[in-house]
């Protein structure tokens, strides 16, 4: 297995949660190269909520699923607390994974012969130190559908369902790619907010994507990205409630 470099002391890597350098992802097809990411520099900070904002094919998944460990860059280096990640061999990054790293994406990925207890079990059961299915289903507010099936629950209560079993281990880093983007907006705000809890009582470092600007006002930072680069940093003054928002 590939060997762990720790980052330099005193690096902004050895000080962030989740954190990237001169990370570039190019896609070859042929003579065809599209570059998704050109040379991203970020730091995700514990208990932080990032909102990442920008228009299809601007880098935004790309940098999320390399982050994760689902992907890997072309040229530059992840850190996790300061350990390079950059280089692990398969095994190593899927530990890494399962570990560290919870997802939820905008399309909920349930089992749909399972119940919503049995689903979020699917994660406890290889999990380090989980919390137990019924408090994590409890947390995003469905502690009474714990023996529903998927196709008795609504779109907001499966992606909540979701939302559980990505937190259910305790990860560091929730990545959370367009999570309401296929829900109205009434229940999207409602899985706003399981992920908004999350965040606030388990301290879990957040990153969401998402196309709506609206939702930008519930993060601490936003960034904005255009043409595989982060064209725009902002820091809300104060994070705006889930419940306030509307679209």
């Amino acid at each position: 297995m590939t060997t762990l470099a720790s980052a330099p002391r005193g690096s902004a890597e050895a000080q962030s949660t989740l954190g990237a350098r001169g990370l570039t992802k190019v896609y070859r097809s042929g003579e065809v190269e599209v570059w998704a990411l050109r040379g991203v520099d970020l730091d995700l900070y514990e208990s932080e909520l990032v909102v990442l904002l920008g228009p299809s094919g601007s880098g935004k998944s790309t940098l999320l699923n390399i982050l994760g460990g689902l992907d890997r860059p072309t040229l530059g280096q992840v850190y996790f607390r300061g350990t390079e990640l950059t280089g692990l061999d398969d095994s190593a990054l899927t530990r890494f994974r399962r570990e560290h790293v919870g997802f939820v994406f905008q399309f909920y990925n349930l089992v749909p012969s399972l119940t919503a207890l049995e689903n979020v079990a699917l994660v406890t059961e290889i999990a380090r130190a989980p919390m137990t299915p019924s408090d994590a289903l409890a947390l995003v507010g469905l502690g009474d559908r714990l023996d529903h099936f998927p196709a008795q629950l609504s779109g907001g209560e499966q992606q909540r369902v979701a939302i559980a079993r990505a937190i259910a281990k305790r990860p560091e880093v929730l990545l959370c790619d367009e999570p309401t983007g296929a829900l109205d907006s009434a229940t999207g705000i409602l899985v706003l907010e399981a992920i908004e809890l999350v965040n606030r009582e388990l301290g879990t470092t957040t990153a969401l994507i998402t196309h709506n600007t609206t939702i930008a006002d519930m993060a601490d930072r936003v960034l904005c990205f255009g043409d595989g680069r982060i064209v725009e940093t902002r820091r809300n003054p104060q994070r705006r409630p889930a419940r306030e928002l509307a679209w």
